[in-house]
């Protein structure tokens, strides 16, 4: 029997020295144990073989029964090891999130203040942006990248050239495509796991009510006083918070709406239009390119910070941003008492 354990010890040592996967070396002892086995069972009693073999079938069937619970016992404690997953190494991960989505987001469940429930609020929210032009462009593609779960846009122009110095996402080739058509494409190539709502029409009265109220914050972006005032009006009803936004030239003003919650609506601050030619388009006295960028961009992360609650957002704080000369001035808003569109409306606890 010696000479077997002195032969499996040196193939064990041979197969170490070269590298052999132990899989293999234990198919070589397996070899071994068989050869001596059928030994014992063929050769005739008192053979030098069978001598050399032990001279007993019952001492390796011992040794194979030993072996089998050893090998065995290794192998189900490896599998169990590698199914299991220490508490300690556990991440907190959000639900319902794709290991991809997980990987795209992950800068923002590093950050404290959003993490991975911010994410998860960002993906159940529903966010309308009213106007895919110069500062729709931005936010759209920032809600899309930073995860908004389902981002409604509406618009019922098309992309022109001269959209093209400002509306970054827009392409030359899509010129005269609907411009939410577009912007689908572009939110689409950026995010495939966000849900997009184009609506290409025209915002009026009929139809605002009931689709902002399908909607949890409402991004108003256009650049004439009558859709101002009708997205406030219908977001005021419903109880949604809005954040519009304006610029012109060099200087940009942005502001959180939510009488709702306490804070003034757009028609509280601005309750009458200006006199025809003081406040002029973009296409009336032009626009610096970035300044949209700048503004929208902001527009974006606002509504990242209403909809996880992280930081203060500017309900009841008006920022003016001008560009030309680098400075950024903030004035404080209030209701107003007598505002024809809010006055009724009473803050929610």
């Amino acid at each position: 029997m010696m000479g077997v354990v002195l032969l499996a010890v040196g193939f064990w040592a041979l197969g170490w020295v070269m590298s052999v996967p132990v899989a293999r070396r234990l198919w070589v002892l397996g070899a071994l144990w068989v050869t001596a086995v059928l030994l014992h069972l063929l050769l005739p009693e008192g053979h030098g073989l069978r001598a050399l073999a032990g001279g007993d079938a019952r001492v390796w069937a011992v040794v194979g029964g030993l072996g089998v619970l050893v090998f065995g016992y290794g192998a189900l404690l490896r599998r169990l090891r590698s199914r299991a997953t220490p508490a300690a190494a556990e991440e907190p991960s959000p639900s319902g999130f794709r290991a991809a989505e997980l990987d795209r987001y992950a800068r923002h469940i590093l950050l404290r203040e959003i993490g991975g429930p911010g994410q998860a609020r960002l993906k159940a929210a529903r966010v309308l942006v009213v106007g895919a032009g110069g500062l729709g462009s931005p936010a759209l593609l920032y809600l899309a990248a930073a995860g908004v779960g389902t981002i409604g846009v509406i618009d019922d122009d098309s992309v022109e050239g001269s959209n093209l110095q400002r509306q970054i996402i827009h392409t030359d080739d899509r010129i005269g495509m609907p411009k939410v058509q577009s912007a689908t494409i572009a939110m689409r190539a950026l995010n495939p796991f966000v849900e997009l709502r184009p609506y290409q029409r025209r915002l009026d009265a009929e139809t605002a009510a009931a689709l902002v109220a399908d909607y949890d914050l409402v991004l108003d972006g256009t650049d004439n006083f009558d859709t101002r005032y009708l997205v406030n009006r219908a977001c005021a009803e419903a109880g949604k918070p809005l954040i519009s936004a304006a610029i012109t030239q060099w200087e940009g003003q942005i502001s959180l709406y939510d009488p709702a919650h306490g804070g003034p609506c757009y028609e509280c601050v601005f309750p009458e239009r200006p006199q025809p030619g003081m406040v002029p388009t973009c296409a009336e006295a032009g626009v610096a390119a970035p300044l949209p960028g700048i503004i929208g961009a902001m527009m974006a992360m606002e509504a990242v910070k209403h909809i996880t609650g992280a930081g203060e957002g500017l309900r009841g704080r008006l920022m003016i941003h001008d560009a030309l000369y680098g400075e950024t001035r903030m004035i404080g808003i209030k209701p107003r008492p007598d505002c024809p569109v809010c006055r009724s409306a009473q803050p929610i606890a």
